[in-house]
């Protein structure tokens, strides 16, 4: 029988690259991360329909948080930037965009999941692409094609010999570099706040086995460890609030006269 020496046994393991692209799960044709995103969004319409199918004038404490929710988007996102009357017409592509992003997000730090929906490309992508098809639909529908493309690429006072190099810069700016930082911050946050938290409960649990005067070592990983997940409880939902606001301020400025 062979016995592996407790220093080769207690090996550290450090985050990698490879725990974004995880194997097909036996007998399905998902990957632990689609599944993630599965449950996600099934207990987000869970929490949605049980919030919203007896609704009272004097609501309870599930439906005051779902109202509060709600409000939010409404007032300090949709309203603030867009204004009632244009802010009305996009606040249910809002809030399903908040709200999705945000119970995506914070898979990362709920136990036996572990990992963000968000940490692949798939979901952020198609997030951007939403908000980047509603930004275009918006001022098409409110200017025209001719318009809406002339006050994308030629800001009012660009002088006629500059025209050409602005329009330039503009679409790769507006219509490039707009959906893919979109992308990428989401994507690259939520990556990062995986590394950081596998970082520590690895080094935890190699300290811990360690059966050295490293041993301690692990009380101080494991509450950073622990202080981290209350600071990517908070990321989720920055994340969520600023891929949405700037969904909404990317519609303020397709609807715009001129900018």
């Amino acid at each position: 029988m062979l016995i592996v020496p407790m220093a080769a046994a207690n090996e550290f393991h450090p985050p990698s690259i490879t725990d974004f692209f995880p194997e097909m799960l036996a007998g399905l044709p998902i990957t632990r991360i689609n599944l993630v995103q599965i449950l996600a969004t099934l207990v987000l319409v869970l929490i949605l329909v049980l919030g919203t199918r007896r609704m009272t004038v004097v609501p309870g404490r599930f439906q005051s948080v779902l109202e509060f929710g709600f409000g939010f988007v409404r007032e300090n996102i949709a309203y603030e930037l867009l204004g009632r009357k244009d802010g009305a017409r996009f606040v249910p592509l809002l809030t399903a965009m908040f709200f999705s992003i945000f119970f995506l997000n914070i898979t990362g730090i709920i136990p036996f999941l572990n990992i963000a929906g968000t940490s692949v490309i798939g979901a952020p992508l198609v997030f951007a692409v939403v908000a980047y098809v509603t930004f275009i639909y918006a001022g098409i529908k409110r200017h025209g094609v001719f318009r809406f493309l002339r006050n994308s690429l030629v800001p009012g006072g660009v002088p006629i010999p500059l025209i050409p190099l602005i329009a330039i810069v503009e679409l790769i700016s507006t219509f490039i570099a707009r959906p893919a930082s979109l992308t990428l911050r989401l994507l690259m946050n939520m990556m990062v706040g995986h590394f950081m938290l596998v970082l520590f409960f690895s080094a935890t649990h190699f300290f811990l086995l360690s059966a050295s005067w490293m041993t301690p070592l692990a009380v101080g990983t494991l509450g950073l460890g622990f202080a981290f997940m209350l600071f990517e409880a908070f990321v989720a939902f920055l994340q969520a609030y600023v891929f949405t606001i700037l969904t909404a301020v990317y519609i303020q400025l397709a609807v715009a006269e001129e900018h």
